[in-house]
């Protein structure tokens, strides 16, 4: 079944499940060379007047390093296929070509990949970076979830949106 757009306000999914119980892969690159990562702490909502993600991504992700250097990056959700998680949310592109051992076909669209087999992919532009500081924890508890390292958080505008 192919893809088809549709507006960020029309994704009729519960937003917070889609990221915490289906996860996203997040995608980055270009044909010469790209990358993944299963993700499943995030952000979608509004910010400076535009429909947004936010995704937060340690440094020493090898999917990082396409982030930092490209303009877009795509989030895909691939409904129940755990599998592909599996390989992508514990293999490190350095060491194995995911596209590869995954089996899913990319996409090259808006300056970025995605994946074909996706029921939903969100497109985005970044808009605003900046690293976690664990100086400006109000909880400390969070604390719990780093140790020695946070996350940078990418805010990225929606620029399209396409589901199955």
């Amino acid at each position: 079944m192919a893809l088809k757009e549709i507006k960020p306000s029309e994704i009729k999914e519960n937003l917070i499940a889609l990221i915490r119980d289906e996860w996203a892969l997040v995608c980055a690159g270009n044909e010469q060379k790209h990358n993944m990562m299963t993700a499943s702490w995030g952000f979608f909502g509004e910010m400076w007047g535009k429909d947004c993600v936010i995704a937060a991504i340690r440094p020493q992700r090898y999917t990082y390093g396409f982030i930092e250097e490209n303009d877009t990056f795509a989030l895909c959700f691939m409904g129940d296929n755990k599998a592909v998680h599996k390989i992508c949310g514990s293999k490190s592109g350095r060491d194995i070509d995911k596209t590869k051992e995954t089996g899913l076909t990319p996409v090259f669209s808006d300056g970025t990949v995605y994946f074909a087999e996706a029921r939903l992919v969100v497109i985005v532009k970044k808009m605003y970076a900046d690293t976690i500081k664990p100086e400006n924890f109000i909880d400390k508890s969070a604390l719990k979830w780093y140790d020695g390292d946070t996350h940078k958080l990418f805010v990225a505008e929606i620029i399209k949106v396409l589901e199955k």
